[in-house]
């Protein structure tokens, strides 16, 4: 009974995840499989190095992102914000920490032309590369049957159709869906906690959270000299704001925070009996959320 109306609850605070990605009615399998290895070309940076999966790891038991408090460049440049996680990336209305971009569409070249990242010089490079490379013909000619050569469109495309692959369904997933009896006692008590004392106030809806701004304020130290959503508006009111970041598959994806400076989930949870809570918790009930934190994790990523 206690967990059935915790089901019932849960769905109406958070929502059941979607089977399919807003926007991905017209990917097509190959169009997934050209994105795909785009995603995976490490010709695509400026020394032919690194692809975008070297940050975003999805092999294995990897869980979309590198585990570093801040990813290295091609040449090995130090980046300045944690990479977050690319599983479940479709569903967010605003990518990067500082949402700087409203689509997969618009972000998918940003990677290999910024500086600190692959580096490449321009469009017209990454364009040339692919075009250069006789292994994609078959690629674009299967996913694009009416205009077969590559353009940095259909790269586009083809990028973000991969991405809103990244579905990752968890143990949670199957208790909000159709299994009451999915998580274990103490999953349950940490998810009625996390309910009761407002952590849905911000990591809200079905990815439990990416889908709002919050200034990060606190007694904790973290990089000041990352100014945050403010970098991309210039607005004074924007500064330390950022993007409220989701839970699913938290366990797998330490470090924490924009800096990575947390390295583990519990403090991570301790940090954030700071904000917004209906009240504080203790070191028990710190416990409580994080197992079930770790519910949310893919299921094909934990043994």
């Amino acid at each position: 009974m206690y967990a059935t109306e915790l089901q019932k609850i849960a769905r109406e605070q958070i929502g059941i995840l979607p089977n399919t990605t807003p926007g991905s009615e017209e990917d097509t399998i190959a169009k997934i499989a050209l994105g795909n290895k785009i995603f995976r070309d490490n010709k695509l940076s400026s020394n032919h190095v690194q692809s975008c999966i070297t940050c975003h790891p999805l092999d294995g038991n990897a869980a979309g992102m590198d585990r570093q408090a801040t990813s290295r460049g091609t040449f090995g440049q130090i980046g300045k914000r944690n990479t977050p996680s690319i599983l479940n990336v479709g569903y967010l209305p605003m990518i990067f920490w500082d949402g700087r971009r409203d689509s997969l569409y618009n972000q998918a070249i940003d990677p290999f032309l910024n500086p600190i990242e692959m580096s490449l010089p321009s469009e017209a490079e990454l364009l040339t590369r692919i075009q250069n490379d006789i292994s994609y013909t078959a690629f674009f000619a299967n996913a694009f049957p009416e205009s077969p050569n590559p353009s940095i469109h259909s790269v586009r495309l083809t990028l973000a159709a991969f991405e809103r692959s990244l579905i990752s369904k968890s143990k949670f997933d199957d208790f909000l869906e159709n299994n009451v009896l999915a998580l274990n006692n103490s999953e349950l008590d940490g998810l009625k906690l996390f309910l009761d004392v407002g952590c849905t106030n911000c990591h809200s809806k079905s990815l439990l959270g990416g889908s709002q701004f919050a200034k990060l304020d606190s007694v904790y130290s973290y990089n000041i000299s990352d100014l945050g959503r403010a970098e991309f508006t210039g607005k004074p009111e924007d500064e330390f704001f950022f993007k409220v970041p989701p839970l699913r598959n938290v366990a797998l994806t330490a470090p924490y925070f924009h800096d990575g400076s947390v390295t583990t989930l519990k403090e991570a949870v301790r940090r954030m009996n700071e904000y917004n809570l209906n009240r504080k918790i203790n070191e028990s009930e710190i416990e409580m959320i994080t197992n079930f934190l770790k519910s949310l994790s893919d299921k094909t990523k934990v043994k």
